[in-house]
């Protein structure tokens, strides 16, 4: 475990993959840790320089009061990259791990050297919806909704309680902190990255779950439609995280899109 702290907060990281490598960096969703990345990252660590990270309140990062901006999360990123000497990368991410995402390449263009967009969108939910959602978490906790978010975030076929996955995942979820969780979604509720989107010239890759609830596929076209170039892709069989029901298929668009670019 490694440990840094940046922009006035410990962030939880870890390094893979050899130096020499171009590097990835993953940023992960609402109500997860990096490890959501496990799979996908053994598929790449060979041939890349990996950096995963607990984005603030979540994993074993610190959590600060809430509610956060979407600048805190996107400033911790950049705070981290800087501290770990690292002048250029292709930054994953997915969810609010892609709204990070974006929102680094506005605030550092230099910084990012490609994107990769997986499930998210320029502007996500509706202030009623993430409004809802604080009161619900702050009033009676993360496992209130818990149920309700899992639906969104894979199949049906993966969403048993006989499936241990499924169990897991449901405990890294109900385990993140309540400021963290909360103050999240008040940077999603905040955050309208239309602009920022499309001023967008890096290369970049969209990938959309056939099956999520969270950001449809439409949602995810909306958001390609608006960056020049973008290529999107549709995972089948793959709800909100498509890094945990479609590992082998999302390493493979990844690297497929990087080897297009020119990286790797």
């Amino acid at each position: 475990m490694a440990f840094a702290r940046v922009n006035g907060i410990v962030l939880h990281y870890e390094l893979r993959g050899p130096e020499e490598r171009p590097v990835l960096v993953f940023s992960n969703s609402l109500g997860t840790d990096f490890r959501i990345w496990n799979k996908v990252a053994a598929l790449l660590e060979d041939d890349f320089r990996l950096v995963l990270y607990d984005k603030r309140g979540h994993g074993l990062s610190e959590a600060s009061p809430q509610p956060y901006a979407m600048a805190d999360h996107v400033n911790d990123l950049v705070a981290l990259l800087d501290h770990l000497s690292i002048a250029q990368a292709v930054i994953i991410g997915v969810s609010v791990g892609g709204m990070i995402a974006q929102g680094v390449a506005a605030a550092r263009p230099g910084l990012v050297q490609a994107l990769v967009l997986s499930n998210t969108a320029h502007k996500i939910g509706t202030a009623e919806m993430w409004n809802g959602r604080i009161k619900a978490v702050n009033e009676q906790g993360i496992a209130s909704i818990a149920g309700t978010i899992l639906q969104r975030w894979f199949t049906p076929a993966y969403c048993k309680p006989e499936n241990p996955d499924y169990v897991g995942y449901h405990s890294m979820l109900t385990r993140q902190s309540a400021d963290g969780y909360a103050g999240t979604c008040a940077a999603l509720r905040d955050a309208d990255l239309t602009d920022a989107a499309k001023a967008l010239t890096v290369p970049v890759l969209c990938i959309a779950g056939d099956q999520d609830g969270s950001t449809p596929p439409d949602l995810v076209r909306e958001l390609a439609s608006l960056i020049s170039g973008a290529r999107l892709e549709i995972i089948e069989n793959a709800g909100h995280l498509p890094c945990i029901e479609q590992p082998e298929r999302t390493a493979g668009l990844i690297r497929s899109f990087l080897n297009q670019a020119g990286i790797g």
